[in-house]
């Protein structure tokens, strides 16, 4: 897949433009990865509590040392647990105040059918629900102003900045007047984070994916003062809790890092901010000491601060230093007589890679058998292959027939190991006719070393899952028409692209074609058939049609260059 490129005019004159990155060279993950850890971000936490159950986070029973004045007093007290998680705050609230009535809410239903299971759930004590804080009404659920106390514990974290303020304003239609929102999530500075950081993780300023896909996002006091305040709160106490963590069996000592704080509606006159609230800070070590915003020490003493997750779990969640033998796995594809081994990042690293060609797409999956069944399309012909990724297996297939074939990326990482499954797969002569190459569509320099070693172009140029990508599209259309062969009365040269509709619709993507001179011969599938007999694509697969190959969303464009 391509990583950097230019994109020219389709004119007489090529205009300068700048440069177009696909996989970005910022220290943020790609747009891609981004905008799927949102879209996917309730699928990925399902995923965490069915694989965790009740394992992850451990009973807060600290609540009553820290907040125990919020939960105590005369009357009935109702509580909002916001991400409820499996239910290590309820139950400990439940069993220890008799008064106590708890409404319950997460977006996993993973999570909310542990609740109802747990052994201490019953419905006269806590309503337990799935919503979603960011899109749904709060007060659907709850009656407005019914709620002394909100709980927020390790849950807006999870939420991208962008929509944290929908969360806070969803929770203040329920709180009652002098209600509070208890609060405690991870700090900037944590040892989590540096190990986010080190890992290519980041998506946005403090905010990032871990190798399950959920997300976390580091708060400091000032960001997390300002999103309250400007959504109608004022701070009552505002933590900075420092804890070393030692995990004797790893031989670990952990720097956790965490913020703990009350949040009260503003009525209008309490203008509290962030450098007038006290600020108490416990370092690791040490005895605990109470600071003001001038470090000066305060009288009132710091309870001893504990720790919320399981360490081994934690280890394992914010990629604490493990083995690094299982960064890849093998694929093994049964394809027209070959056996194909190849490696790919592990699927618990593509989430946060931010390369897209370290892994094995669906339309290569697809393509392969088809490619492999047909030997004719590229026999006797010189193939290049865009986008090739690590695996190459559609290249690999082609190599069999052809009489050479190119596979290019963008990615050097992804060059690296192609070159790797290439080695392990192909021997001579096919190994021969075959080479890598690295090639960022539109760069001048990268087509011109390919012309070099192949001054006649090349009969097929193949794409699968290469169109996923908006401002990719002129690029590639154009470094096709740079490196495609020129037609004769013998042989027509072909552009064919395999992939998914993703967020590039076919009207663009033929709209790219014929600005670079391409036209569409053929497609698959296709509504009606008419002659069959003159479809090109069609001829690829059994005689009884292509309604027996399962492709799901695949689609196939065949280009002829005009």
């Amino acid at each position: 897949m391509a990583s950097s490129m230019e994109e020219a005019s389709a004119g007489q004159q090529e205009q300068p433009t700048p440069r177009l990155q696909i996989y970005t060279t910022s220290d943020t993950v790609s747009p891609f990865w981004r905008e799927k850890y949102e879209r996917e971000a309730k699928k990925y936490w399902d995923v965490f509590y069915k694989r965790h159950q009740d394992r992850f986070f451990k009973d807060r029973h600290y609540l009553d040392k820290e907040w125990g004045q919020y939960f105590s007093g005369a009357g009935q007290k109702v509580v909002l647990e916001v991400g409820c998680g499996a239910g290590n705050t309820i139950f400990p609230l439940v069993a220890m105040y008799a008064d106590i009535f708890v409404h319950a809410c997460d977006f996993s239903p993973n999570a909310v059918n542990l609740v109802k299971k747990h052994k201490d759930f019953t419905e006269s004590r806590v309503n337990a629900f799935v919503c979603d804080l960011t899109i749904d009404d709060l007060s659907k659920q709850i009656s407005p102003s019914s709620v002394d106390i909100v709980t927020m514990i390790f849950v807006l974290s999870a939420v991208s900045p962008e929509k944290m303020s929908l969360v806070v304003q969803n929770i203040r239609k329920i709180l009652k007047p002098n209600g509070h929102v208890l609060f405690r999530d991870y700090a900037t500075g944590d040892l989590a984070q540096e190990r986010l950081n080190c890992k290519d993780q980041k998506i946005s300023e403090n905010f990032y994916a871990r190798g399950d896909g959920t997300r976390a996002f580091y708060f400091s006091n000032e960001f997390l003062t300002s999103l309250f305040k400007e959504n109608g709160f004022d701070v009552e106490e505002l933590d900075l809790c420092c804890k070393q963590v030692e995990n004797r069996s790893r031989e670990l000592v952990m720097n956790r890092r965490w913020v703990q704080a009350v949040f009260c509606l503003s009525d209008g006159t309490n203008s509290t901010t962030n450098s007038e609230a006290a600020i108490r800070i416990d370092h690791p070590g040490q005895g605990k000491m109470e600071l003001d915003v001038d470090n000066n020490i305060l009288k009132k003493p710091v309870n001893d601060l504990e720790v919320d997750m399981s360490d081994g779990v934690a280890a394992e969640m914010f990629g604490l230093p493990t083995s690094t033998d299982g960064d890849n796995e093998v694929i093994e594809l049964e394809l027209g007589g070959w056996t194909f081994k190849i490696k790919v990042l592990s699927k618990e690293y593509q989430h946060t890679c931010k390369s897209t060609g370290l892994m094995l797409w669906e339309s290569a999956q697809f393509m392969a058998p088809v490619l492999a069944r047909n030997p004719a399309i590229f026999a006797g012909k010189r193939v290049l292959e865009l986008g090739s990724g690590c695996a190459g297996v559609c290249s690999m297939i082609a190599a069999g027939s052809a009489d050479l074939v190119f596979a290019t990326d963008g990615d050097t990482k992804a060059l690296d190991l192609l070159t790797e499954n290439v080695m392990s797969n192909l021997r001579p002569p096919i190994s021969d006719k075959f080479t890598t190459r690295i090639l960022e569509w539109g760069n001048k320099d990268h087509i011109e070393a390919i012309k070099q070693v192949n001054s006649g172009g090349f009969d097929i140029i193949l794409g699968t899952d290469v169109t996923y990508i908006p401002e990719a599209i002129l690029p590639l259309f154009q470094t096709a028409k740079e490196l495609i062969s020129s037609n004769n009365k013998d042989h027509q040269a072909a552009l064919i692209l395999c992939h998914i509709f993703r967020r590039v619709d076919e009207p663009s993507i033929l709209s790219a074609a014929s600005r670079f001179g391409f036209k569409l011969v053929d497609k698959w599938p296709v509504e009606i058939l008419i002659n069959p007999s003159q479809s090109i694509i069609n001829s690829w697969f059994p005689e009884n049609g292509s309604a027996d190959v399962s492709r799901g969303p695949l689609n196939i464009l065949y280009f002829h260059k005009e």
